[in-house]
């Protein structure tokens, strides 16, 4: 075979390959197409069914919302046929109010004008009877300037100059009540800002005495503290210039001496040499010379104390240990230190019930006396001295000048200074302040007891609140309650003649009646 053929076969192979290619690729297309129309088929048969679905989904929907509509609209239209119900029933109910004030109003007319047509009658007659008046007080002038012999003018005036002459008068009784009730209420003013500050205050009142008792554990220390030939309580008694008594007193002895601040130092330096048990005179000085100086640490503790609890502030350290040294001096048995915070307390409490500088009046009260911190041997009165170390020691003028005044030295420069006077008057009069008006107290109080008891029918008589008030237990068998009211205004005239007393005291009368019976 020569190479034409072959190119033929090769060409007929090749042609009959192309045609079964093409014709496998055919089938294998109509093929795809079959599925492919299968596949579109089921697709939209399936969005078919899934737009049914929604179809009966949104139809659902719709039915419900327009349910809901329905409801809301009729729920809407209930509420609001309610509210015109309820409308036009107060509309109803308002047109009868209306028509019952129309009413109202109109028998009101009727009787105003029934009124109007009286007065109009009653002022005719008025009239009548002013017109017939002024007749009869014409001819009575007439008669009256017949018989005195005076004109109208002349009577007119003579009558004024009497209404003036009494207008004075009645003005000048006026005045002078106006002046007592002012004086009586500035007094209880007064009493009751007094009252306050004393109320609120809570200081103590301790009478101090001369001697100290110092507790040894065992009577054979007294011996001890003796010494050889008494050489030992000798030298306790120059070191600390204290009268030390030795006496049958079991496991004490007792310290005399007007000073306490030396009966304090006494004290301490015996503890101290009781502890130590080395007792002779070489021992006591060094002893005594150690307790002064922790006393004076002591004075200044107490001097901070008291300032701390008053919370005043910038006081100088010096004054701060003449506040402490106070504490160990007395005025007639008072202790000063106290006196002298309870008079910062009132001061302050009275200045701020009046308005005024309170921090004046605390400052001021509690060094008013810190002149009597100062040894005896230097000259001039404890307001001299207090007032030249408040200077000293940079107070300002308004608190130096209020302590110059406490004792009315000099006048008044402020309020604040009659305050701080009369808290120093207050703290040294309080009933059991001081020995002397502790007695006079007692005594008074018995002899207000004494007035009430002496009446007849009075049962029990008990003086309170300081002996200004007395109260009165009469017995009902004797006594009615007209007589105990009568016995009251006598007790209370008896007392203001026979007693002298601050202030007024307040009579009180009680009549009880009990009826008392037994089951048996």
């Amino acid at each position: 075979m020569n190479s034409l053929t072959w190119i033929l076969l090769i060409g007929i192979v090749l042609l009959a390959g192309f045609n079964i290619f093409i014709f496998i690729k055919k089938s294998f297309g109509l093929r795809a197409i079959a599925s492919s129309k299968k596949e579109a088929k089921t697709i939209l048969e399936k969005a078919k069914e899934d737009a049914e679905k929604i179809r009966r989904e949104a139809s659902i929907e719709v039915r419900e919302k327009l349910l809901n509509l329905k409801s809301d609209f009729e729920r809407q239209t209930r509420e609001r046929r309610r509210k015109l119900n309820d409308m036009e029933r107060r509309l109803m109910r308002n047109e009868e109010n209306v028509e019952h004030k129309f009413q109202s109003i109109e028998r009101k007319e009727r009787e105003f004008s029934s009124k109007e047509q009286r007065l109009y009658a009653k002022e005719k007659e008025i009239s009548e009877e002013k017109r017939k008046s002024e007749e009869l007080n014409k001819q009575i002038t007439e008669e009256l300037e017949r018989i005195s012999g005076m004109t109208h003018e002349e009577a007119k005036n003579a009558l004024a100059k009497n209404m003036e002459d009494e207008a004075k008068l009645e003005a000048a009784q006026a005045i002078r009540q106006i002046e007592e009730e002012t004086r009586e209420k500035s007094q209880v003013l007064a009493s009751e800002i007094i009252s306050q500050a004393i109320q609120r205050s809570t200081a103590d009142h301790v009478v101090e005495t001369t001697v100290s008792v110092v507790d040894l554990p065992s009577d054979d220390m007294k011996g001890r503290i003796i010494g050889r030939e008494g050489r030992n309580i000798r030298a306790l008694e120059m070191a600390t210039n204290v009268d030390i008594i030795v006496d049958d007193t079991p496991e004490a002895v007792i310290l005399s001496s007007f000073d306490p601040l030396r009966r304090e130092l006494a004290r301490l330096a015996i503890d101290k040499l009781v502890i130590d048990g080395r007792i002779h005179p070489a021992r006591i000085e060094e002893v005594v010379e150690t307790v002064k100086a922790e006393l004076e640490e002591k004075l200044k503790e107490e001097g901070e104390s008291a300032i701390l609890e008053l919370r005043v502030q910038n006081i100088h350290p010096e004054l701060v240990k003449l506040i402490g040294k106070l504490k160990f001096r007395t005025s007639y048995g008072q202790n000063v230190l106290q006196h002298s915070k309870e008079v910062a307390y009132l001061a302050a409490v009275m200045a701020k019930e009046l308005g005024v500088d309170s921090n004046i009046a605390l400052r001021a009260g509690l060094l008013h006396d810190i002149g009597k911190a100062v040894d005896k041997n230097i000259e001039g009165t404890h307001t001299e001295l207090s007032v030249e170390l408040t200077k000293k020691y940079g107070e300002s003028e308004a608190v130096v000048q209020a302590i110059a005044s406490h004792h009315r030295d000099v006048d008044f420069p402020s309020i604040e200074a009659v305050l701080v006077q009369s808290a120093d008057t207050l703290s040294a009069a309080r009933p059991g302040a001081r020995r002397e008006i502790l007695e006079a107290y007692i005594k008074r109080l018995e002899k207000l007891e004494e007035v009430a008891n002496s009446y007849d029918g009075v049962s029990k008589a008990f003086a309170l609140q300081a002996g200004r008030e007395i109260r009165i237990i009469v017995e009902s068998q004797k006594v009615s309650d007209e007589k105990a009211s009568i016995i009251a205004k006598e007790i209370a005239q008896k007392i203001k003649d026979e007693l002298d007393y601050p202030g007024r005291i307040k009579v009180t009368v009680i009549r009880e009646m009990r009826a008392v019976e037994y089951a048996r």
